[in-house]
């Protein structure tokens, strides 16, 4: 796929942290990076323009909500979800895995794809690999991910093998389905907290990874510890010369520690879910604007930050915002949220190209307290 390539500028010698260039049909991007995620083909309150604006590169859409609303015949006749959402940056659909998983009732999954009942008016539902692929390739996204199976941190060892199983017989589907040479499919890494079936997985991922591969199934629901410890095992065992994706984990904390162990690329809710209640990224961890202490705080959510919001805003006035319901509220704390998080990753982007990512990993963990 010629449309598809990546290069590393430089690595870590001492983390294997690296900075590159992923050259996509819809542009480049500079990594490691965070993408914000626009679920419903919209971030949440938020303009593509304000999104240029804090330096966001690639967005995320969901296959699964836009499977059932409005669907992906109605995005194919607006021209695809770039004219759908008038976004002509890069954009990654995920395959609905972990939306099955975490939102649908009644599910049942079967060698033959899964079926179960929306979220939205319990209608039954299916989806095949090969439906995943029809689907995603009528959305038009650059990025497109396997179906999966998403399994929780507390599954035993034989239902953790079971989701592995489905999802290499899956993938084997997905990749004979996908015919568009403008999209690239990543494999996706399964195996829960095992270490040897996340090592298995990722063998019967590289046949297919051709220019990019994902990690699934982790930050749901086990400690950070062992999800640090799972990516540093696997870490020597990724491609080199492709894009590795940490599917849906996205604390500025976990955005460091992710690129320290050969990351490079990051998505989560995360930003924009705490924006809307109230809570604001800053460097040393996170500011509850609610708080009756910033009533009268007339100073930026943080200063020196050069996001829309800290630069024309106060705490008091997105505090009464807040309070008061107004959307606006939320909306500023989005930018902001966004923006320190797609500037912590161009920071790092930067240490690394200057052959000092160690210490500003060690610094920034020594402040951030989250």
């Amino acid at each position: 796929m010629k449309e598809f390539s990546f290069e590393i500028e430089k690595q870590c010698p001492v983390t294997g942290a690296r900075a590159g260039i992923f050259h996509t049909p819809h542009g480049d991007i500079l990594t490691p990076v965070f993408m914000p995620v626009g679920t419903q083909a919209t971030v949440k309150g938020l303009t593509v323009e304000m999104l240029k604006d804090l330096q966001a590169q690639i967005i995320l859409s969901n296959t699964y909500h836009l499977f059932l609303r409005p669907g992906e015949e109605i995005v194919a006749k607006a021209g695809g979800l770039h004219k759908f959402m008038n976004w002509d940056k890069p954009i990654l659909t995920d395959s609905g895995g972990f939306q099955v998983f975490s939102l649908a009732k009644l599910r049942k999954l079967t060698d033959d794809g899964v079926e179960f009942s929306s979220h939205i008016n319990g209608e039954r539902r299916f989806i095949s690999p090969e439906k995943c692929m029809e689907i995603q390739n009528k959305l038009g996204s650059d990025i497109i991910m396997q179906l999966d199976v998403c399994s929780n941190a507390n599954v035993s060892y034989a239902e953790a093998l079971e989701a592995k199983r489905k999802t290499k017989l899956w993938l084997e589907r997905c990749y004979n389905a996908q015919k568009n040479d403008k999209q690239m499919l990543f494999p996706i890494i399964q195996g829960a907290v095992y270490k040897d079936l996340r090592r298995e997985c990722i063998k019967d991922c590289i046949p297919y990874a051709k220019c990019g591969i994902a990690i699934g199934g982790l930050s749901v629901g086990e400690e950070k510890s062992v999800m640090y410890d799972i990516l540093s095992d696997i870490q020597p065992l990724l491609p080199q010369n492709q894009p590795r994706y940490l599917m849906g984990v996205g604390s500025p904390d976990c955005l460091i520690e992710g690129f320290a162990r050969g990351i490079d690329m990051m998505d989560c809710v995360l930003p924009t879910r705490i924006a809307r209640n109230g809570t604001a990224f800053v460097k040393n961890g996170r500011l509850v604007i609610k708080n009756a202490k910033y009533k009268e705080d007339f100073s930026p959510i943080e200063e020196g930050c050069d996001c829309y919001a800290c630069k024309h805003y106060t705490r008091a006035y997105i505090r009464h915002l807040i309070i008061a319901g107004e959307m606006l509220g939320a909306t500023l704390l989005s930018i902001h949220n966004l923006r320190f998080l797609t500037r912590l990753a161009g920071e790092a982007r930067k240490a690394i190209l200057e052959d000092r990512f160690v210490e500003f990993k060690d610094q920034f963990l020594n402040e951030f307290k989250y």
